[in-house]
């Protein structure tokens, strides 16, 4: 994600906690900026470990409490439990992710191909329809050059 992003990601979301009535707190900003700062999805034991060094009095409880009031306000999304622990995504807008099964990181898919996908009349007929995210599950071309790696030794 390049800075120009981040920064209106940012400044959006100041106004975003500012018209819920959230205050800004030093804990919200830098749990905030360490989700714009890693766009592989962290999980809150990942977030509580980059911010820890930096803000030694934080508990992971408050991440993760931190991190809930983010997404019931729309602040970020929660993306779906893969791996056995929830991660997050500072992008609300429609996206779909690519999955490692292997290193377990996630990635963001922008495609109007995907995004033109339609949900079958059956699906949709019978249900509320909200929204759509593609998981495509893969194993990344790190994961591939670590395999090779070995194999070759």
């Amino acid at each position: 994600m390049n800075a120009e992003k981040k920064s209106k990601l940012y400044h959006n979301f100041e106004n975003q906690c500012r018209a819920h009535r959230l205050s800004l707190t030093p804990q919200r900003m830098i749990i905030y900026k360490a989700l714009l700062d890693d766009t592989l999805h962290p999980s809150p034991d990942k977030i509580y470990k980059t911010i820890k060094p930096t803000f030694p009095t934080i508990s992971l409880a408050t991440v993760y409490k931190t991190l809930e009031t983010f997404a019931k306000y729309g602040l970020i999304s929660r993306v779906t439990p893969i791996h056995n622990t929830v991660r997050y995504d500072v992008q609300t807008e429609h996206h779909h992710h690519l999955v490692c099964i292997k290193c377990k990181k996630i990635m963001d898919i922008e495609s109007e191909e995907l995004d033109d996908f339609e949900i079958p009349a059956s699906i949709a007929g019978k249900n509320k329809f909200i929204d759509f995210s593609v998981h495509v599950s893969v194993i990344c071309s790190e994961c591939q050059k670590d395999s090779d790696t070995a194999a070759a030794r």
